[in-house]
This record gives structure tokens, sequence and C-alpha cells, in this order.
């Protein structure tokens, strides 16, 4: 004969369901209140001065003049064309800022979390208090100094500052506590591998998850980067692509007589957009195997 079932059973049973349903459409909410604004982001891209203002479709949908590769096209061109040197100019800031705060974070959190030495407590408190901090006052001390050095209106002045990353180097040394076992460590000294040895063939293959976020994080960082450019960067031809559309917004803000370029600046957002879409899908292999990998040697 067949188990019979309680009725507490069943309940217990459309409780869960309950529950999942109301996670589903918490999701679903979730998921529409982020993707608006990439929608209306690429709804409005496609259209020219007069659709972005008054479209026969709104401003979520798309008009019957879809004018996306026009305005490509006039990106390319206006003021010489610039919009690509901004470009490149981000990509340079986000891909070298991206590697040297991860190079640095990886070491520094490493040093912290597997070595003993002196003062180690307190250089680690100076850098949670360096992460309390908001990166919005110290762009003026950050300005005086890059003037002192004679590096004002030059990369350098944008480089520098995004190597350091206390978030980075706090993620690094809490990963290192869970990930590298001490034992796994001293078996590899015992075998006689150095530390350096012991670094890059040993522990460094089990922090590539940490490593991957702690990259993406750099990288969108100084991608996004705004105050700090805006304030010690005069050349237009140094701007990254944040400071460099803020410009044209300006211009377009600024009355009558001014030339409307708004549908250069919703293109040019959203050809921005795509290589941070391209590192995050090339990168999330290594991010997720790498999380596969550690959860089997752990």
């Amino acid at each position: 004969m067949g188990r019979r079932i309680s009725r507490n059973q069943v309940t217990d049973g459309g409780r869960v369901r309950s529950s999942h349903r109301l996670a589903y459409v918490l999701l679903l909410i979730c998921c529409v209140y982020f993707l608006f604004p990439v929608w209306w982001l690429l709804v409005a891209a496609t259209k020219n001065n007069a659709g972005l203002f008054s479209g026969a479709h709104g401003a979520m949908w798309f008009d019957n003049n879809f004018a996306l590769w026009s305005n490509i096209k006039q990106l390319s061109t206006y003021e010489g064309g610039i919009y690509w040197r901004w470009l490149f100019n981000s990509l340079l800031y986000a891909v070298v800022g991206g590697i040297g705060a991860t190079a640095i974070s990886v070491m520094a959190g490493y040093g912290f979390a597997k070595f003993r030495f002196h003062g180690r407590k307190f250089y680690f408190n100076v850098v949670l208090g360096a992460l309390m901090i908001p990166t919005t006052a110290l762009v003026i001390p950050t300005f005086i100094l890059m003037s002192q050095f004679g590096m004002t209106d030059t990369i350098w002045a944008v480089l520098l500052p995004s190597l350091l990353s206390p978030f980075g180097t706090y993620l690094m040394r809490i990963y290192c506590m869970g990930s590298l076992p001490d034992e796994m460590m001293e078996a590899a000294r015992v075998d006689g591998a150095g530390e350096l040895r012991t670094f890059f063939q040993v522990s460094l293959p089990i922090m590539t998850p940490a490593i991957t976020t702690v990259f993406l994080l750099s990288v969108v960082g100084c991608w996004n980067n705004f105050f700090l450019p805006s304030v010690v960067l005069s050349d237009t031809k140094l701007f990254p692509i944040t400071v460099g559309l803020t410009q044209w917004q300006v211009k377009s803000n600024a009355g009558a007589g001014s030339e409307q370029v708004w549908n250069l600046i919703t293109s040019g957002a959203l050809v921005s957009v795509i290589p941070l879409v391209l590192a995050f899908l090339f990168l999330q292999r290594y991010w997720v195997g790498g999380l596969a990998a550690g959860s089997v040697k752990a």
C-alpha cells in the first residue's frame, strides 16, 4: 500500500510553493528595475534629436526612423572623432588601473593573510580605515599632491591613484584566509618549494575567482571614474569617456543657440557599455571555473 500523506505535509508543501512564487515575483521585479535603464538607453541610442524628445512611439519604444548607425557615423566625425580618443583613454585607464590595482591587492591581501610580521594588525587597520573614507574626499588632496609633482594634466594623475584598492586588499585577505589552508602551504614548503613558487604555483590558481572579482571591480571603478579626471585633467585629448560625454551634455544644456548633440550622447553611452559587457562575458568562465575548482579542493 502507498504511503498516506498527512494534512500537515500538504500544508507545508503549499507554503513552500507560495514562498517560491513570491521569490520569483520579487526577482522579476528586481530584474525589471535593473534592466529598465538599459532598455531605455538601447532605445534612445537609435533615435535622432527630434525622436528623443517627440518620438512617435514614446520614450520606451523605437521610432520609425532607426538612426543608430547614422549616430555612430556622426560620432566618428564630430569634433574630429574625439569620441574614439576618449574611449581609448577609458580603456587605457581601466585596463592599466585594473591590472595594477589587482596585482597590488593580491600581493597585499596574501601577505596580510599568510605572513606574520611586526605591525601587521596596525597596517591592516589602516587599510580598513581607508575603506571608510569616501574617494571623493581624497580628490582635492590628490590634485594638490599631483600638482606638486607636476603630474596634473597627464595620464599619471589618473592612473596612479587607481592603483590603490583598499577593498580589493580586504577581499583578497578574507579569501586567502578562508581558501588557502596553512597545511597546504606547509606541505609545499616541505617539498622544497620557495615562497615565490608556493605563491605562483599553489596559491594563485586557487585565488582565481577572487582575483577575477577584484579585477572586474577595479576595471568598472576606473571606467566609471569621473570626479578625479575632471579635476586633474584639462586637456580634452586625455579625457575618459565619462568626462567627455559630460562636456557634450553641458554644451547641449547651454540654452538657445547651443548645439544639440543628445543623440550623440545616448549613442556614445551605449557604445561605452560594450567593453564592460565583453569583459564580464570573457572573464565569467574564469570566475565560475575558479569557484568550482576551489570548492573541489576545499
